[in-house]
């Protein structure tokens, strides 16, 4: 079967592949550091695919390909490519599973806030930032789930990607007087928002590209405090847990 990389996303790929965590000698290391270049071009030119960046794993003779937040595996030749998740015999940890966690943390601090709408639930002090579509039913659900939630800020940035109104509900939106007001009764009470119009350009195609840069494939994508991200949707119960854990981590460092 022909394997087209750019319609490759982790969570489809079906190989699996178990290996002992073998350490690679210092000759080894110094090779891999040679070949890194040659390796992304390989894998570049056969598959069309732009390689971000090529590193080798600690398991000999393999390196780890990545393509933005998405990993494949090959050797220092470039001759095969193993879709699938690498599992460490000796730990049983996912090294892939981490690793795409890793390379998907987006520093809080980074994201435009400015340009989200903003929900404050008790005194706020933890904070999560959401890329929503209007017309997403499981952002509907989130949405009433953080009414459950004691003590946060939520940042919903705009991302109208399912449904051809999607961006006329979410400019709509953004341009009440009351974005918080409208977007509530929208999201918890089904009140259609009302026509608006902006005296500025909108910043909803800014977060369209925001949002493709940082890999969100679907809403409701959730962003912390520490960096970590959660696609989907989660019970008030499951949020507490992990605004506790993203709060706990901040404040310690």
């Amino acid at each position: 079967m022909k394997l087209d990389l750019n319609k490759w996303t982790r969570h489809k790929a079906l190989t699996v592949c178990c290996l002992l965590g073998l350490a690679s000698s210092p000759l080894l290391a110094q090779e891999a550091t040679n070949t890194t270049d040659s390796i992304k071009a390989a894998i570049a030119s056969a598959f069309e695919v732009e390689v971000t960046a090529v590193e080798q794993t600690p398991y000999a003779g393999i390196y780890e390909v990545q393509m933005g937040t998405n990993i494949v595996y090959t050797t220092e030749k470039a001759d095969f490519v193993i879709a699938g998740n690498l599992i460490d015999a000796k730990t049983k940890n996912d090294v892939t599973s981490e690793r795409v966690a890793k390379l998907s943390e987006v520093p809080f601090e980074t994201l435009p806030v400015e340009q989200a709408l903003k929900r404050v639930i008790g005194n706020g002090e933890r904070k999560v930032a959401i890329f929503e579509d209007p017309n997403c039913g499981y952002c509907k659900k989130l949405y009433k789930e953080f009414e459950k939630v004691d003590n946060v800020t939520v940042y919903t940035f705009l991302m109208p990607i399912l449904a051809p109104d999607s961006m006329v509900k979410a400019k709509n939106i953004w341009c009440a007087k009351d974005q918080a007001l409208v977007w509530g009764n929208w999201m918890g009470k089904n009140e259609t928002p009302p026509t608006a119009k902006c005296e500025d350009e909108t910043p909803i195609n800014r977060i369209l590209a925001l949002g493709r840069d940082l890999g969100v494939q679907g809403t409701p994508a959730m962003f912390f405090e520490d960096g970590s991200r959660i696609n989907g949707y989660m019970p008030a119960k499951n949020l507490n847990e992990v605004l506790d854990r993203q709060s706990r981590k901040v404040s310690q460092n």
